[in-house]
């Protein structure tokens, strides 16, 4: 497939023709896959992961910048896929701890009445905090911490890039625990 056709494909998947993205995935499904599966070692991994990322070129395909090689950015795309795996799979071993889990559990039940007040009560300043932020932060610890999305998902649904929702987050975290250190927000 020489520029000119390649060109006219992108341009084609763009307008969610989906004859011209399947075409476009079919392209290039095996040098991501061979790409992913390198760094993977896992067929299943590798799989989900090609699926991923074709699914975000799909997504971001307004975002290609023509003077650069297609597959280049698409491999790009994959590389940071592919870091976004290892990072999630290291959380989740992270966070296997079993016994940590029950104990909480267990605390939990342990409580006395007057300490699932006191819950209830910081719960209503930590949502009386949130309800004094700027708008944007609302929207982002509602996200992030409520509907407990990722920070790719969070940046998909607000349209900003993955850095920026990093740092929108940071910055949210910040305001908020200031807010509950000075305790700014205390009833009335």
């Amino acid at each position: 497939m020489n520029d000119e056709q390649l060109f006219l494909l992108i341009q084609k998947a763009k307008e969610k023709d989906q004859k011209a993205q399947t075409r476009l995935i079919n392209v290039f499904w095996v040098d991501v896959f061979s790409f992913v599966m390198k760094k993977v070692r896992d067929e299943n991994d590798a799989d989900e992961i090609t699926v991923n990322v074709f699914s975000k070129v799909l997504s971001k395909l307004d975002m290609y910048d023509p003077h650069f090689q297609f597959k280049t950015w698409v491999l790009t795309i994959a590389q940071n896929t592919v870091i976004d795996f290892w990072r999630k799979r290291s959380r989740e071993n992270q966070d296997t701890d079993v016994t940590e889990n029950l104990e909480s559990v267990k605390n939990q039940f342990a409580k006395s009445p007057e300490e699932l007040m006191i819950s209830d009560e910081e719960h209503k300043k930590i949502v009386k905090a949130i309800e004094s932020l700027d708008a944007n932060y609302q929207d982002i610890i509602r996200l992030r911490f409520f509907e407990e999305k990722s920070i790719k998902e969070i940046a998909e649904e607000l349209g900003i890039s993955v850095a920026n929702t990093k740092v929108r987050v940071m910055r949210a975290k910040k305001v908020l625990a200031e807010l509950l250190k000075n305790r700014e927000f205390d009833e009335e």
